[in-house]
C-alpha cells in the first residue's frame, strides 16, 4: 500500500527539522514539506485551507473550532510558546508602569493573534488593565492595511479602531500618535531608533519568571492541524503526526545539549539550557495536554472572556480523541 502524499506547512524551527530533512519519519506519510513564515502560513490554512498538515495559530483555531467551523483538527503540539512579556512595547516618556494603559491607545496587527490574548490577559490578571480600558488601533506593522484574517464578533465595550490609511502602527508609535503596541514582532527598526520608545518591562526576563513561579504557565502560541476529513478517513494519523513531531523535538533537544560545539548561534546557550531546565523542568518544552493543562487551561478561559470564541471550550474537546493518551513501555 502507498503512503498519504501530504503537504505540510511548518516554521523553520531545529524543532522540525529533523522531520524536514528526513531524519524522523511520519509512518504512513509521504510528506511535501513548506517552511512559511506564521503570517502567510494561517492566512492560507484559514482562508483557503492549502495543507492538508499546517502549523496554525492557536487562537485563529480556537475562533473557529468553538463556532465548529475550523477545517482543520489539532493535535497537542505546540510548535511556538513565548512569555509575551517583550510584546509589549510603549512610549516610555508617559508610560511608566502598566497601569499608565488605562485609557490609553494601543497598536496591534491584528486583534486576536494569540501573543496579543496573552499579553491582554497579563495586563488584566496581574495589573487590572482590562481589555475595555484601552483604544485599540489594528495596523501592518511595516506595511499599512492589515486585516484580521478571521471575522470578529467583539463585545461593544471593546473598542477597535483601524489605524489611518497608508499608516502603519509603527509610524503611529514613533509619531506618539498611540501610546502602546503589542505584537509578536517588534515594531519597525526606524520605530526602535526612538529613545522614547521601549519594552513595558525594563528586564521583561525577570518579570516573566516570576509570572512562572507564581502560575506554571508557558504560553502556547501555535498548533498543529490536520484536515479534519483527513483525520476521518485515516484515524491513525493524527497519532502519527504527535509520535513524529516529539521526536523530532527529542532530536533538537539532544542537539542543543550538545555543547562540545554550539548548534545555535548565540552565546551562553549552555546557561540559559541550564537554567531553563531550573525553573521549568527537564521537560520544558512539553508537548501533549497533561503537562500543559493548566497553560491550555488558562488560554480558553482568556481567550473566551475577551470575547473571541463563542463558547467556553473545555481541554477535553480542543484536540483529536486519539492524542490525549499515548502507549507506555
Amino acid at each position: 500500500m502507498s503512503k498519504l502524499q501530504l503537504s505540510v506547512a511548518m516554521g523553520d524551527y531545529d524543532r522540525t527539522r529533523a522531520l524536514y530533512d528526513g531524519r524522523v519519519l511520519i509512518d504512513g506519510v509521504d510528506p511535501i514539506y513548506m517552511l512559511l513564515n506564521p503570517e502567510e502560513m494561517f492566512f492560507r490554512a484559514m482562508r483557503s485551507m492549502d495543507f492538508d498538515i499546517a502549523e496554525l495559530s492557536f487562537s485563529s483555531y480556537l475562533v473557529k473550532h468553538s463556532k465548529d467551523e475550523c477545517p482543520y483538527v489539532a493535535v497537542p503540539i505546540f510548535l511556538s510558546r513565548a512569555f509575551r512579556h517583550t510584546s509589549i512595547y510603549v512610549r516610555k516618556d508617559r508610560i511608566t508602569k502598566p497601569e499608565d494603559l488605562k485609557g490609553r491607545r494601543i497598536g496591534l496587527p491584528e486583534y486576536q493573534l494569540t501573543a496579543n490574548v496573552w499579553a491582554r490577559s497579563i495586563l488584566q490578571d496581574d495589573f487590572g488593565v482590562r481589555p475595555q480600558d484601552v483604544t485599540w488601533v489594528r495596523g501592518g506593522i511595516d506595511t499599512p492595511g492589515r486585516p484580521e484574517k478571521i471575522k470578529l464578533k467583539l463585545p461593544p465595550e471593546v473598542h477597535v479602531e483601524a489605524a489611518p490609511d497608508g499608516t502603519t502602527i509603527s509610524e503611529l508609535l514613533d509619531r506618539g500618535e498611540i501610546d502602546g503596541f503589542i505584537g509578536p514582532r517588534p515594531p519597525s527598526a526606524s520605530a526602535l531608533k526612538n529613545p522614547n520608545i521601549g519594552w513595558l518591562f525594563d528586564d521583561p526576563t525577570a518579570v516573566a519568571k516570576d509570572y512562572y513561579r507564581r502560575t506554571g504557565i508557558f504560553p502556547i502560541m501555535h498548533v498543529v492541524g490536520i484536515r479534519k476529513e483527513l483525520a476521518q478517513q485515516h484515524p491513525w494519523l493524527p497519532g502519527a503526526v504527535v509520535k513524529a513531531f516529539t521526536q523530532s523535538k527529542a532530536a533538537a533537544l539532544a542537539l542543543l545539549g550538545d555543547t562540545s560545539a554550539t548548534k545555535v548561534t548565540l552565546p551562553f546557550v549552555e546557561e540559559q539550557l541550564k537554567a531553563a531546565r531550573e525553573t521549568m523542568g527537564e521537560d520544558y518544552w512539553s508537548y501533549g495536554v497533561a503537562p500543559a493543562r493548566k497553560t491550555l487551561e488558562a488560554f480558553v478561559r482568556h481567550h473566551h472572556a475577551q470575547g473571541l470564541s463563542e463558547r467556553l471550550v473545555a481541554v477535553e474537546e480542543l484536540f483529536h480523541p486519539s492524542t490525549y493518551e499515548s502507549y507506555s513501555i
